[in-house]
């Protein structure tokens, strides 16, 4: 790995510290009859602990130039399966079949610039993560926390704070990492919500808050004009609210709301 190029496309920026490490495979609390993904598992320093506590352990690289590396740093591991492939080509949900386990967890120091499109891919897939711990940028960790109001506050905050407790649980350090990122880095974990409100359409909910979201500067009659805004309004007025204000002013209740209302 001293002559590893590291690739600015795949945005690698590795673990180095292993009480970094140690530290995030503690939060997980994680039964021992588990299946983990791990999404760029770079120079295994995180997979090596989450094989000591899991029975099994799948990653995906997509960096070629590793799988001599990893094939040989994991050789000794018999619960591990590394697939060299982009992850958000995947079809996960098959990939995981084999396993059958009914606690499954996603650990992993994403690359920071496909951080939402991997966060994406797991809320829409039929997995029911029980955690779900990653790396990510500070302001990131900021947008998932967001409450109404805050600027931060966008469309992956209400999917996620309707799927997940979300929680930034500690900041660490650039120095961290090899080559050093440009950005601060928290750690955050989202654990299920088992007793949510019950949504009659998922596929629904996900466009209408897309949709909500997309003119930010916008208010909710203008971005969701292709609606039937007479029900919308209903349930605006029901809670304070009114077409006039903008998505970014409304709390994940509401949005179950007006998505069971319209369908």
């Amino acid at each position: 790995m001293d002559t590893f190029h590291f690739k600015k496309k795949y945005g690698q920026n590795f673990l180095t510290d292993i009480n970094l490490v140690n530290k995030i495979v503690d939060i997980t609390h994680m039964e021992r009859d588990s299946l983990v993904i791990e999404v760029g598992p770079g120079k295994a320093i995180l997979t090596k602990q989450l094989l000591k506590i899991s029975e099994s352990v799948l990653c995906y690289e997509i960096d070629l130039e590793l799988q001599e590396y990893l094939n040989d740093e994991l050789k000794n591991y018999k619960n591990v399966e590394v697939v060299f492939d982009d992850f958000l080509k995947r079809n996960i949900e098959q990939d995981i079949q084999k396993y059958n386990k009914d606690f499954i967890y996603f650990v992993s120091n994403v690359p920071y610039y496909i951080t939402t499109p991997i966060l994406m891919k797991l809320l829409e897939s039929n997995i029911h993560f029980k955690k779900i711990v990653m790396m990510v940028q500070k302001e990131v960790g900021e947008r998932f926390a967001a409450t109404p109001g805050n600027k931060s506050y966008g469309s992956i905050t209400v999917l996620l704070n309707y799927y997940y407790y979300v929680k930034r649980e500690f900041k660490v350090s650039r120095k961290m990492f090899t080559p050093e990122p440009k950005v601060d880095s928290e750690v955050v974990s989202l654990t299920q919500r088992k007793n949510r409100s019950s949504l009659k359409n998922e596929k629904l909910f996900f466009q209408l808050i897309r949709d909500s979201f997309q003119y930010k500067r916008k208010n909710i009659r203008n971005n969701l004009k292709r609606y039937p805004l007479e029900k919308i309004e209903q349930v605006l007025m029901k809670f304070g609210f009114h077409l006039t204000d903008r998505a970014e002013q409304l709390p994940v209740e509401v949005f179950i709301e007006i998505c069971n209302h319209l369908d």
